[in-house]
């Protein structure tokens, strides 16, 4: 039986759903797909490999191009940052490599007793990834998992956010991870307005240093601190902002997915925005 373009479609739909939630084990041969091998993904730091044209599981099943679906209308501009914003020198390029420009920033933050987190952390999360990243990811604050190992996102939301990176076909190492806050907030509670005001100036500088074509935020926390607004996360998803000269898209946090899986079909919808405009150039 020939499947119509439109069946095709909505398959391909499902399976990077599948993919998203953790069902990884899906061949090829079932949907009658020619290679179910997926492609291998180039050497970090890799420029000259061209960019993804579709999710590497999408390629890999189908063979072909499938383009994303991004809908009329996003891009809107503005939502509320404030003036002055800590980004307003936007896409000026440091003196320093991001590298170098990463490396004075954590040297700068040092062993920091700032703000209260301080009492209570385990060590510094200050972020994981490619300094040359074209995406960056933006959470509110380490868990448990993160203050023990000093790395953000690795604990349950961190495996899922690493799925959804994987499902535009990007790898972890590819991209790059911070928090609003370097320390875990006691009980995983949501940083306080002093917190946040204290430490975000580092995730700031991080963005200068490294700066991302794009940058996701997880949660209204990140979305509130990186766009100076006031709005929720539900009200701010599923379309991107411009800020300073830098594009953000804010979306669900991993960790409110698990609680509600139903909400992983809006962020794949949020994702499939990004991976065209990064393709975009």
């Amino acid at each position: 039986m020939r499947l119509k373009a439109g069946d095709r479609e909505a398959i391909r739909e499902r399976l990077e759903w599948l993919r998203i939630i953790g069902l990884d084990e899906v061949r090829a041969r079932e949907v009658g797909a020619r290679d179910h091998r997926l492609p291998a993904a180039a050497p970090a730091g890799d420029k000259t490999h061209a960019e993804p044209s579709v999710s590497a599981l999408q390629q890999a099943l189908f063979g072909e191009i499938v383009p994303p679906s991004v809908p009329t209308g996003a891009g809107r501009s503005g939502d509320g940052a404030r003036p002055g914003h800590p980004l307003a020198s936007g896409r000026r390029q440091p003196a320093e490599s991001p590298e170098e420009s990463l490396r004075l920033i954590r040297e700068e933050i040092g062993d920091c007793r700032r703000c209260r987190l301080c009492e209570k952390r385990t060590q510094i999360v200050f972020g994981v990834g490619s300094p040359g990243a074209r995406l960056m990811f933006i959470g509110e604050g380490p868990g448990a998992d993160e203050d023990r190992q000093g790395e953000p996102f690795v604990g349950r939301a961190g495996q899922l956010l690493t799925r959804i990176i994987e499902s535009i076909g990007l790898r972890r190492e590819d991209v790059y991870i911070a928090n609003v806050v370097k320390c875990r907030p006691p009980e995983n509670r949501t940083p306080l307005p002093d917190e946040v005001s204290t430490c975000s100036p580092f995730l700031f500088r991080q963005i200068l240093a490294i700066q991302p074509r794009i940058i996701v935020c997880l949660g209204t926390p990140a979305a509130q601190a990186v766009l100076g607004t006031r709005e929720t996360i539900t009200r701010l998803r599923g379309a991107f902002r411009e800020v300073e000269g830098f594009t953000v898209m804010p979306t669900f946090h991993p960790a409110y997915l698990l609680r509600n899986p139903a909400a992983k079909r809006e962020v794949w919808e949020d994702m499939k925005q990004v991976l065209g405009r990064l393709q975009a150039g």
